[in-house]
């Protein structure tokens, strides 16, 4: 399984920049996290991936249907790896204005308010992110799969913090199969 995170948002470029929370609600890609959208697709096409699993931030969302467009691959949409909620930018888009805009994805396992209404404790972070593990340990696609989700979740499965747009190798099959481990695998 092949994780990315999301391209540039404005609140990268923002937060980054002063560590400011600039109080942007779902932000969109940036040009900059649009062309580094294109250049992931570019890498994936190296690893065989046949499929795109995307959290349903637009940030999330947007990176997956340019990676798809230019690998002509399926993309499904799962909650449990969004953003854990710590900044107004976690704050996503309703299912149905979700559903106008990508009509094309299913929302329908969601509901209306799919994020959380507080700051989410990494307890329950690891709960979700645990859940998606052990099922794509079981999936026989997972080695072909790539997952677009989010900083807090990529540090949740591997440990990792990566930059906009970073590919990081990961195998749920071996993590689910480690004991005793601090992650939620």
């Amino acid at each position: 399984m092949i994780l990315i995170r999301h391209g540039q948002t404005l609140f990268n470029l923002l937060f980054g920049a002063t560590r400011i929370d600039p109080g942007l609600i779902d932000p969109r890609l940036t040009p900059a996290g649009r062309a580094q959208a294109a250049s992931s697709a570019d890498v994936l096409r190296s690893h065989g991936v046949t499929r795109l699993v995307a959290s349903p931030y637009t940030r999330a969302l947007e990176t997956a249907h340019i990676i798809a467009a230019r690998l002509d691959v399926p993309v499904s949409v799962d909650a449990r790896v969004r953003e854990r909620c710590a900044f107004v930018c976690d704050i996503g888009t309703v299912r149905s204005a979700l559903r106008r805009t990508w009509s094309h994805f299913d929302f329908a396992p969601f509901g209306e308010q799919w994020w959380e209404d507080e700051e989410e404790p990494e307890h329950r972070v690891a709960a979700r992110t645990a859940a998606f593990c052990r099922d794509a340990a079981a999936d026989p696609s997972a080695a072909t799969t790539a997952v677009i989700t989010h900083w807090g979740v990529i540090r949740a499965l591997t440990g990792q913090r990566v930059q906009n747009a970073e590919v990081v190798r990961f195998d749920p099959r071996a993590a689910a199969r480690v004991v005793g481990r601090a992650d939620p695998c």
